[in-house]
């Protein structure tokens, strides 16, 4: 590599990687419900030679489309219960270790979510995350307050939320489905239009790791609404998952040849 005067080789290939092209993605999804229209529609492949620790159930499809390498993450079933591992463990330790495995240029967490009526939300819509922060991890101590929240900033996207003329919102993440008086206050104080169970924390181990994240969010049920929110989000899942499925295609496209700064 060329010298750059002061700047160390790896400083120099991190200032030079915004104007490479993507080359390689990941795109982490939390049930299998979600990722497999995305698996059929890019004819992504099970990797039966994983790249991750032995005994996990973690599972990676992949694929080439156009001059994309495709990486899948969906964190498997739990091997006691047989049920999608959601939640924020689970989501840090699958994009920990594909970070580390896979090496990817930018990550994508696609998934469902709630919204929010009161910042405009209705069942259907797709929102890119402007940034993540958790609402459940309260701790009421000058700066650990701070760090609870883990506030974090997705990566800029403004070519791609105007060409696809995608609804931008913040993101709110907490493991647990419905929400507590203390969880709303936490999510009012966020100031999110919507709330899932991973975003906040791929966007914590992406940020820890120096990989630029989206998070695109497709809305099952409208937590301030008048149904109860499991009802909701599991008589809306099949159809809104139609709608991410459609709109992760659409941003697959977009980025497609594009280098990070271009987005």
């Amino acid at each position: 590599m060329a010298s750059h005067g002061n700047k160390s080789e790896e400083e120099a290939a991190i200032s030079e990687a915004p104007n490479t092209p993507i080359s390689t993605i990941v795109i982490i999804i939390a049930m299998q419900t979600e990722a497999l229209p995305v698996v059929n529609r890019f004819q992504l492949t099970e990797d039966l030679d994983s790249v991750f620790p032995k005994g996990v159930p973690w599972v990676r499809y992949r694929g080439v489309y156009k001059d994309l390498n495709i990486n899948l993450i969906w964190p498997g079933k739990d091997s006691t219960l047989g049920v999608d591992s959601v939640g924020t463990i689970s989501a840090s330790l699958v994009t920990y270790a594909s970070i580390q495995a896979l090496k990817p240029d930018l990550i994508i967490n696609a998934g469902t979510a709630g919204g929010f009526k009161a910042k405009g939300a209705v069942v259907g819509d797709v929102f890119l995350a402007a940034d993540c922060a958790f609402h459940d991890r309260r701790i009421p101590i000058p700066v650990f307050d701070m760090y609870g929240v883990g506030l974090r900033q997705a990566h800029s996207t403004p070519n791609l939320v105007k060409e696809l003329n995608l609804k931008v919102g913040k993101l709110s993440t907490g493991d647990s489905l419905d929400m507590s008086p203390h969880d709303e206050s936490s999510i009012t104080a966020n100031d999110a239009t919507v709330k899932d169970m991973e975003g906040a924390a791929v966007a914590y181990v992406a940020d820890l790791l120096k990989v630029p994240a989206i998070f695109v969010k497709a809305v099952t049920d409208i937590v301030d609404g008048e149904k109860p929110t499991a009802e909701e989000f599991l008589q809306n899942l099949a159809a809104v998952t139609a709608a991410l499925d459609n709109t992760v295609t659409q941003v697959i496209d977009f980025i497609n040849g594009k280098c990070l700064s271009e987005l």
